[in-house]
């Protein structure tokens, strides 16, 4: 049966760091691109106008020698509480929450697939869960490296 639930691949966690921190190291492409993706992944950040309507461009270079380029459009923006964009290819809407906790921060990150299809090719070939999974722990990693 192809609803939401089946097409939506969800993420959340409490970080150990604040609100303003977390949200300036997803607005910021000189951040994003120090911790952005699985395990492994580098990345090059052609462009990202952090705005509703504005783009994001970037290759994500895999610790397979491949490069992976990305399009996303930024379709709203609530400051310090969510963004979201829209990806190209595959194409899903990625929506990230921010709810500050005190010092910590958590963050429900969804993406929504257009068609259960779809969402099963990218969580299993791509394995988008370990990723996601991987993706958090590189962020807490690198906002560890902030505080220092």
């Amino acid at each position: 049966m192809d609803t939401i639930e089946n097409r939506i691949l969800r993420t959340t966690k409490t970080i150990k760091f604040p609100v303003n921190l977390v949200w300036m190291v997803w607005s910021n492409p000189e951040f994003i691109a120090k911790w952005w993706g699985p395990q492994g992944f580098t990345n090059t950040i052609q462009s990202m106008d952090f705005k509703e309507g504005g783009e994001w461009k970037f290759t994500m270079h895999g610790p397979d020698g491949k490069n992976y380029p990305n399009r996303s459009i930024y379709k709203e923006i609530i400051h310090l509480q969510k963004i979201v964009f829209e990806h190209f290819n595959p194409h899903f809407i990625a929506t990230i929450i921010f709810e500050p906790k005190g010092d910590e921060t958590f963050i429900d990150w969804s993406l929504l697939f257009d068609s259960v299809e779809m969402y099963e090719i990218v969580t299993t070939v791509h394995k988008a869960e370990e990723g996601q999974r991987e993706n958090f722990h590189r962020l807490e990693e690198y906002l560890g490296g902030c505080r220092e």
